[in-house]
């Protein structure tokens, strides 16, 4: 497995001194090359989990392990990205890409020459010298995926990345995405609140409980790509990752 995830647990002490268990004892595995989904009701601890594997957070317990070896802070082996995009507004579409090759001491020459490859794998290399401002939401979104993939992490780290846009430009970057996978073979842990979303893109849903989150259940994805949303197999499997959901909700669990 590229990436273990061994019992973690998360516990926030809050200003009355009262805690929250936000995650508690998950364990999963993510295999090199795989795309794999976290879904589950709001405030099921999602973006937490994310933020734990990016080694923005410290759990309370547990361990994670990347390629045998514990983080315990961030690494340059994992990038994320962000449903806000995270761009630096001051900077070229191109600089931007840029940015994480220059803190890793890379020669202007080279690090252009890398950026001007991802920044064609998303299919924008003719805005290379525009600013975040002159982009679309989608196209922004974009650019945030190249300086990601610049660095070549081992893993990809996506929290909700296509939430803030329209249904149509969404849609649009499942499948620049899916393409991107292909193409790079990237291990991605997908955060999303979505479940077409979700049984679109992955190999694996890991689907949690609501708060405290822990592993309900892990649904695999056995469909060929590319997916037809309005295929049989593709809805029985959507309704019954949905039905996982919102019994949880409806059972009062939220």
């Amino acid at each position: 497995m590229a990436l273990i995830l061994d019992s973690i647990s998360k516990s926030f002490v809050l200003d009355d001194g009262s805690v929250v268990e936000a995650l508690s004892s998950i364990t999963l595995g993510v295999a090199d090359s795989e795309f794999v989904s976290v879904l589950g009701p709001s405030g099921c601890g999602k973006t937490t989990l994310l933020r734990i594997v990016a080694g923005l957070e410290a759990p309370t317990s547990g361990t994670i392990i990347l390629d045998g070896e514990k983080i315990e802070g961030p690494s340059p082996r994992m990038a994320m990205i962000f449903q806000e995009y995270s761009l630096y507004p001051w900077m070229t579409v191109i600089n931007n890409i840029e940015f994480g090759l220059e803190m890793r001491g890379m020669k202007r020459e080279e690090r252009r020459e890398k950026a001007f490859k991802y920044l064609d794998i998303v299919g924008l290399g003719e805005f290379a010298d525009r600013y975040p401002y002159e982009l679309s939401g989608g196209m922004r979104q974009r650019v945030a995926v190249a300086r990601a993939l610049a660095v070549d992490p081992h893993i990809l780290l996506m929290d909700e990345p296509f939430g803030a846009l329209d249904a149509q430009t969404r849609n649009m970057l499942q499948r620049e995405l899916l393409d991107i996978w292909e193409k790079t073979r990237k291990t991605i842990l997908f955060v999303t609140h979505s479940v077409d979303e979700a049984v679109f893109l992955s190999d694996r849903i890991v689907i949690l409980t609501s708060r405290p989150g822990r592993v309900k259940e892990i649904v695999p994805i056995d469909l060929p790509r590319p997916r037809e949303r309005t295929g049989v197999e593709f809805a029985r499997i959507r309704r019954y990752v949905l039905d996982q959901v919102e019994n949880m909700v409806t059972a009062g669990k939220v």
